[in-house]
């Protein structure tokens, strides 16, 4: 296995996935994968949320396509749309 350099150009390039894999042992390459899936499937739970919830007014292609604060953006404008039906008692659905 790779010996860890400890400079500031490892602090510095750890992040990138190369260089990460490149000097982590198996376990931890296992975690970092095991999180990537986690968040791939966040993003794709969301995206048929999204999808579902617009009735057609965004694809899931488009859903995938939006950047994380656009997301968020869409998730609050679907919930406040919700409360206020909720609220007003006038069908969401």
């Amino acid at each position: 296995m790779w010996a860890r350099i400890s400079t500031k150009i490892y602090i510095r390039y750890n992040k990138f996935f190369r260089i990460r894999l490149l000097y982590s042992d198996s376990t931890q390459i296992a975690e970092y994968l095991d999180n990537l899936e986690k968040e791939s499937n966040q993003i794709r739970e969301e995206a048929l949320r999204l999808t579902w919830f617009m009735r057609g007014g965004i694809s899931y292609t488009e859903a995938l396509n939006l950047s994380l604060a656009e997301r968020k953006s869409v998730d609050e404008i679907i919930k406040e749309n919700l409360d206020t039906a909720k609220k007003t008692g006038m069908p969401f659905f």
